[in-house]
C-alpha cells in the first residue's frame, strides 16, 4: 500500500548501484554459481551471501583457507566477462537528469573497474568520482562506504540521501547518520528494517532544487504494510 506523499530536505544523493540504478542481477548471480563451482562452495549459500557485499569480503567468507586478493581477481574477472542481462531500472535516467551533477554519486560493493563498465554499458552518467569496493577497509553493512560518499560530496551524512536494495546497505546507510530510503525490487521488506522509507522503485520520486546552498526537496510517496 502507498500512503500520502513524503518530503526529504537534503543536500546529497548517494545511490547503491546493483539493485537501485541497474539490474545486474543475473551476471552477479550466474558469476557467484562459477566461482562456488570452481572453489567447492555451495552456489545458492554464495550467492545470497554476495549481494550487498564487497566481493573480497564474500571470497574470504566463503574460502577463508585461499588468497582474498586472487578470489577478487578471479570473480571480477568473471563478473566483467558476463554483462547480459543489464538493465537500467525503471526511473532512473528521470531521477538523475533532475539531480544537479554535483550533488549525487553512486556508492557501491563493485570494484571500480566493474562499476564504471557496467554504469557505461547502461548508459548512465558516470560520476567523475564515486565510492566503490576500492576505496574503503570496511565495506557496507559497515558505515565506512557512505560517510565516504557523503564526504566525497562535501556534505555531513545526515544531510545526505540513501537509496539502497539491500538489508546490509540500508543498514551501512542508518550507521552513517543518512537517510535511508530502501526499495523492493530485490529483497524483501522484512530484511530492510534499517530503511526510514520503502518505495517500489524510484520512479515517482521528484526533485525540487532550492536556492543557493539550500540543498534539495524530494517527494515521494512510501510503501506502508
Amino acid at each position: 500500500m502507498v500512503s500520502s506523499p513524503v518530503e526529504i530536505r537534503c543536500k546529497g544523493v548517494l545511490f547503491d548501484m546493483d539493485g537501485i540504478l541497474i539490474s545486474s542481477i543475473g551476471s552477479v548471480e550466474r558469476s557467484w554459481t562459477k566461482w562456488a563451482e570452481m572453489r567447492g562452495v555451495d552456489p545458492e549459500f554464495a550467492r545470497k551471501t554476495a549481494h550487498g557485499r564487497r566481493a573480497i569480503e564474500t571470497a574470504a567468507l566463503l574460502r577463508p583457507d585461499l588468497d582474498a586478493d586472487e578470489e577478487l581477481r578471479l570473480i571480477e574477472d568473471i563478473e566483467l566477462a558476463d554483462g547480459e542481462g543489464l538493465a537500467v531500472l525503471p526511473g532512473v535516467q528521470e531521477l538523475l537528469h533532475a539531480l544537479p551533477q554535483e550533488r549525487w554519486t553512486v556508492v557501491t560493493s563493485a570494484t571500480e573497474r566493474l562499476a564504471r563498465q557496467r554504469l557505461e554499458q547502461a548508459g548512465i552518467p558516470v560520476p567523475a568520482r564515486l565510492v566503490t569496493a576500492d576505496d574503503v577497509e570496511q565495506g557496507k553493512p559497515d558505515p565506512a562506504p557512505y560517510l565516504a560518499g557523503a564526504a566525497l560530496l562535501g556534505l555531513p551524512p545526515e544531510d545526505c540521501v540513501v537509496f539502497e536494495d539491500a538489508e546490509s546497505g540500508t543498514l551501512a546507510g542508518r550507521a552513517a547518520g543518512c537517510t535511508v530510503i530502501a526499495t523492493t525490487f530485490s529483497h524483501e521488506a522484512e530484511s530492510l528494517t534499517a530503511a526510514h522509507y520503502l518505495i517500489e522503485d524510484v520512479r515517482g520520486v521528484q526533485v525540487r532544487t532550492l536556492p543557493g546552498e539550500q540543498g534539495l526537496v524530494l517527494k515521494f510517496n512510501p510503501l506502508t504494510d
